[in-house]
């Protein structure tokens, strides 16, 4: 078992990387993404400038992203903010959620814009189709670096119960977290895609998490269902001002 990320120290750049010569690695089953498609995703970096999470901005100074990304030192040293979640447990991986704080607001135009969230509590039924993106590894083993363009991929909502089946991962699959992939296997996200959005009916209903393996047709991509944690993302960001929100 594993999360889907990259070890080693880590810049935060909110605006996809620029091309590079390495040889790509990328999200299995997928193709290139349209360019300013996903105009709210978000690559976290090495200080070398090397990809190892994916995110979304939620807001012009906030970022959302996997609680297990949240590695190395880079960003005390650069004074970001990070919040994770206090019922995170690594262990488990339950409440694999982080907000990341910008030391300066994102310019909002037509090639950035926020992540769309789903209300607090909602969810998505079986076989309905959502899109994960990122800039992650085509098997669990892969090394290279930064790939060349950002790819998507489409897998179906698969259901806690038969996520959780003696089978496939035997209950370790909690409340806050969403299974997808298909019967067959061969699409997927994998290392290098934690944190990065799973887009159902055009929000992010959840972010890579973890899983075993890459592909398998056994166990489906588990994500984290930002529906959960839609209050405590709102909290942390807005604070005081939830009112508006609708919050008691």
């Amino acid at each position: 078992m594993w999360d889907k990320r990259r070890s080693g120290d880590r810049l935060l750049l909110p605006l996809p990387p620029p091309p590079t010569t390495h040889t790509p690695s990328r999200i299995i089953g997928g193709h290139v993404a349209a360019p300013d498609s996903i105009k709210y995703m978000v690559s976290l970096q090495r200080s070398s400038r090397q990809h190892f999470c994916g995110g979304s901005l939620v807001h012009r100074y906030w970022v959302l992203t996997a609680a297990h990304c949240n590695i190395g030192s880079i960003f005390l040293e650069t004074k970001k903010k990070l919040v994770v979640h206090p019922s995170y447990n690594s262990s488990t991986n339950n409440a694999d959620i982080m907000l990341i704080k910008l030391r300066a607001p994102m310019v909002l135009n037509k090639f950035v814009s926020l992540a769309p969230l789903p209300r607090q509590g909602t969810g998505v039924v079986e076989g309905h189709l959502c899109q994960v993106s990122g800039w992650g590894h085509v098997r669990v083993s892969g090394g290279g670096q930064v790939p060349l363009k950002l790819r998507t991929v489409t897998v179906p909502i698969v259901s806690a119960a038969r996520c959780n089946g003696s089978d496939s991962f035997n209950g370790n699959i909690t409340a806050n977290m969403i299974c997808a992939g298909y019967p067959s296997g061969g699409k997927d996200a994998c290392k290098g895609d934690s944190g990065g959005p799973l887009v159902c009916r055009g929000r992010v209903y959840g972010m890579v998490s973890w899983g075993n393996g890459c592909g398998d047709a056994q166990f489906p991509g588990v994500y984290t269902a930002v529906s959960r944690f839609r209050r405590w993302i709102d909290q942390t960001i807005y604070g005081p001002h939830l009112r508006c929100f609708g919050y008691r």
